[in-house]
């Protein structure tokens, strides 16, 4: 029995080398803002007076400086938080009693079934070691292409439900798309009695699965709000990853690097500051069912950022009752470039609807509206830009306006690399081979005016589509792995 108590401790520590690994650096942040120091500063002594492009940088340049100060701030924040859990780590598993739903809803279609049916086999794998009770509800369309396919998976792991939506279902509010989906599960929930504070429901997407790790920060996590009673947290959320071989498309997972930047940057400091006011992610979001039975999912037709909605929603209802923790979901990186520009175009036409939505209360939208102005002005904040703009008024010259400017622009530049390096670096060490090999960084590093430039595009499509009021559409691609 001892010598079992051993071979498992051992391979539990062998887990936890990796969060140890990916916890944030500032090395690549302080690198980069001492280069963009050195030039910027040369730069800025030359002859030459600002003009109106000078004029121009100094406010689309500087404007997202708030932004990257909060990043900055919860990068700190997580780099303590994973080393909290790392030091923490006790050689007995940890187990929780409370009940563990795991909600996935999915289109179902064809195109979209592999990678359901690799991270439903992830949940029946890893979180029942960890948790007394788990059910796994796959959340379906009455009809759906995949559903026979789909039936089958249900059948062959004995703790999946299998939850269709009828095709008459209509919301009070008249939700659609996966909000709908997710409120048509949540009412069942209701209805069988699972509205309580020892129910906790835990949210993915149909290509987001769980490690051994994810299961053990997960139970830690619950186990914690139980024991802190009434003053326990209702909602947590940890890491999204994207590991190298569920990738399609290399380069193309390279740029989604960012994404799990922020999580580490951005989020850490919005979530485990108590009150997600920068939003959440639809998928490794763990909500107490009491919770979410108070505040639901039909938040209207033109809802196409459920999560981001239900975020505020939760802060008006919850404030100060969020928490951040290092979990990872496994996760797969959009197939090509198309796919990634109609991501971000849903992202932030989705959240441009929202920001504007006056039925939350201001203070609960002030972050969110800065966080998403700073993101609509990626368009004009672009190099590219800037220099098309110098060239047609006859002003190539970007000298700003007063040298204090540079660093501000410095930290600016060094948070948007050290957003990509850091990404990319859990991006790596979430993949089956773990670590960066040789040619990424490098690829990283000389690609990121590219990568910022599909991000460009994407935020200008989903501009356009807010600004001519397009009828909402919700935007599902391809996951094949």
């Amino acid at each position: 029995m001892r010598l079992q108590m051993s071979q498992q401790t051992v391979r539990l520590r062998q887990k936890w080398d990796v969060p140890r690994r990916w916890r944030p650096s500032p090395v690549s942040f302080l690198i980069t803002l001492l280069a963009y120091l050195v030039l910027g500063l040369w730069w800025a002594q030359r002859d030459v007076s600002a003009g109106a492009v000078g004029w121009y940088t100094a406010a689309v340049w500087t404007l997202p400086l708030g932004t990257s100060v909060l990043g900055l701030w919860g990068g700190v924040r997580s780099a303590r938080r994973v080393k909290y859990e790392a030091t923490e780590f006790s050689d007995v598993p940890p187990i929780s009693t409370d009940e563990l739903v795991v909600v996935v809803p999915t289109i179902g279609r064809l195109d979209t079934y592999a990678a359901l049916q690799r991270v439903v086999g992830s949940y029946d794998r890893f979180l029942p070691p960890h948790f007394t009770s788990v059910r796994i509800d796959i959340v379906i369309e009455e009809g759906c292409e995949a559903r026979s396919q789909i039936a089958v998976l249900a059948t062959t792991h004995s703790r999946v439900r299998l939850v269709e939506v009828p095709r008459g279902y209509r919301t009070a509010n008249g939700t659609r798309f996966k909000a709908r989906a997710s409120h048509y599960a949540h009412e069942r929930r209701i209805a069988e009695g699972e509205a309580r504070r020892d129910v906790w429901i835990l949210h993915m997407d149909d290509d987001t699965g769980v490690g051994a790790d994810t299961a053990i920060i997960l139970a830690r996590f619950v186990a914690a709000q139980r024991a802190a009673g009434d003053e326990g947290l209702h909602l947590g959320q940890g890491v999204l990853t994207y590991p190298r071989e569920y990738a399609s498309n290399r380069i193309v997972w390279l740029a989604d690097a960012i994404r799990p930047g922020c999580d580490i940057s951005l989020f850490a400091r919005s979530t485990g500051s108590g009150s997600p006011h920068a939003g959440l992610h639809g998928e490794l979001l763990l909500v107490r069912a009491s919770a979410e039975a108070a505040i639901g999912w039909d938040f209207g037709p033109r809802t196409i950022v459920e999560d981001a909605t239900f975020a505020l929603h939760f802060c008006e209802r919850y404030p100060g009752r969020s928490g951040w923790f290092s979990a990872r979901s496994y996760g797969a990186s959009p197939s090509t470039v198309r796919d990634l520009i109609r991501q971000r175009e849903r992202w932030m036409w989705g959240l441009l609807e929202l920001v504007v939505d006056r039925s939350l209360p201001f203070r609960r939208r002030f972050l969110l509206i800065h966080n998403v102005s700073v993101w609509a002005c990626a368009p004009l904040q672009h190099p590219l830009t800037v220099l098309a703009l110098g060239l047609l008024i006859g002003d190539p010259y970007a000298n700003p306006v007063h040298p204090m400017l540079v660093p501000l622009w410095g930290i600016n530049v060094a948070f948007l690399v050290w957003l990509y390096w850091e990404g990319l670096k859990v991006n790596a060490l979430a993949s089956r081979e773990h670590g960066r090999r040789w040619w990424e960084p490098i690829a990283l590093v000389v690609l990121m005016p590219l990568f910022t430039l599909w991000e460009v595009v994407g935020v200008a499509g989903g501009l356009l589509r807010f600004l001519r009021r397009d009828e909402s559409a919700f935007t599902v691609i391809a996951k094949s792995r």
